[in-house]
């Protein structure tokens, strides 16, 4: 006798999967939540030299020559300005990385995270 035991009615593997949706089975995905963002941000001094900010915005923050000399002068005008975003451990890395080079060069230039 076709259909098993019982003469019921065959299972039909695509109408008993709740996540199959005509015949295409369907993966509910989770979503991860993002990491929080820390902005890196170069606070100015009297006695560190304009053309030094330039130079550590462009080899430890990758900037070009205009979008550093813009953002050394906003830290100029201002008293401080944003290097970069960075997840947490980035942004750390760029504050410990700002301090060395600083400090090597005899500068008193400081630098600090802040969540965004």
């Amino acid at each position: 006798m076709a259909g098993g035991a019982g003469g019921g009615n065959p299972r039909n593997p695509q109408t008993e999967d709740p996540r199959r949706e005509e015949g295409v089975l369907t993966a509910t995905r989770k979503r991860v939540a993002r990491p929080p963002r820390f902005k890196v941000i170069l606070y100015n001094d009297d006695y560190t030299p304009m053309e030094f900010v330039v130079m550590i915005l462009e080899q430890i923050f990758g900037k070009g020559p205009s979008e550093a000399t813009a953002i050394m002068l906003a830290i100029h005008n201002s008293g401080l300005g944003i290097a970069g975003v960075f997840v947490q451990e980035v942004a750390e890395t760029k504050v410990v990385q700002v301090h060395g080079a600083a400090e090597q060069r005899g500068f008193p230039l400081r630098a600090g995270a802040e969540k965004e």
